[in-house]
């Protein structure tokens, strides 16, 4: 026997995504409003991410929460109504200085937000953070440098591979 569900069932928890449905519509991009000294660029900073979204989510009856609990950010939003909730959390890393450990989580709480709330921000530094930093090439010795010519005579090893691992000198530069 087919049992049908009166409509009202069906949406006990759909009020809460309702409201956040509505709040993403409203909530837009977020702006840059910082710069990041170390890839020298800009991005949006939690203040930024908060203003983007807060008053927003509050007028929708949605309230954020950004607890640390058990050296873990959780990034909480919560229906004030049904005490429904939505979650995202990030593990802190183990560090001893506070004024690191404050950075840390101040830019777990703008990326679990973010996150949580797929915004479209135009934070750039992970970006750049996540590609590999290109690498110093060693300097070679004067033996090694004699040997890889010796190899490069004998053809078992190439020019181009000297020049790929190994920053030369110009004394170096000028006897290939």
């Amino acid at each position: 026997m087919a049992t049908t569900k009166k409509t009202d069932e069906l949406s006990s928890p759909v009020p809460m995504y309702r409201k956040l449905w509505s709040a993403k519509q409203q909530i837009g991009k977020v702006h840059k409003n910082a710069k990041n000294p170390h890839f020298k660029q800009s991005y949006a900073d939690l203040n930024a991410v908060l203003d983007a979204c807060e008053q927003i989510l509050l007028d929708n009856g949605l309230m954020i929460l950004q607890p640390v609990n058990d050296d873990v950010v959780i990034t909480q939003i919560i229906d004030v109504d049904s005490g429904e909730k939505i979650e995202s959390f990030m593990r802190l890393p183990a560090l001893t200085n506070p004024q690191q450990l404050g950075s840390a989580i101040s830019y777990y709480r703008r990326y679990s937000l973010v996150s949580l709330l797929t915004l479209a921000a135009t934070d750039d530094d992970g970006a750049e953070a996540a590609k590999t930093m290109p690498q110093k090439k060693p300097a070679i010795s004067e033996t090694g440098f004699k040997k890889a010519l010796d190899a490069i005579a004998e053809g078992r090893y190439t020019k181009e591979a000297l020049l790929d691992n190994y920053t030369l000198t110009n004394e170096q530069s000028q006897q290939i």
